[in-house]
């Protein structure tokens, strides 16, 4: 049930399997949830403009049945991204979402 969405104006990002990998890997490290059910997204060449420029720029969306906590997985995951993007960590966007267990569903039913 956790989700990592990674969506940059960037189209220039090495070896994105690696990269949705570690994302799923750490994502169910930092909720404790088996990486069974994490799923990682990542989206490339999404127009955007941060700032007032189109200088590449990242939006991170992070949503779980509980086990969020976005300070800790604001720095973690925006210092990861920044480093394997390149993209700066200040022109990053985390928005955390804990959804309820019965509005998230998988294998033709809900959590909750």
């Amino acid at each position: 049930m956790p989700l990592i969405n990674v969506r940059t104006s960037s189209s220039d990002i090495a070896k994105p399997e690696l990269l949705l990998k570690e994302l799923s890997k750490e994502l169910a490290n930092m909720t404790g949830k088996p990486e069974k059910y994490v799923m990682a997204l990542l989206e490339t060449s999404v127009p955007m403009v941060f700032s007032g420029s189109d200088t590449p720029c990242c939006y991170i969306e992070i949503k779980s049945i509980g086990a969020i906590n976005p300070s800790e997985m604001s720095a973690f995951f925006c210092n990861m991204v920044s480093s394997k993007t390149g993209i700066p960590s200040e022109r990053i966007y985390i928005r955390f979402e804990d959804i309820p267990a019965k509005y998230w569903g998988w294998d033709g039913r809900t959590f909750g």
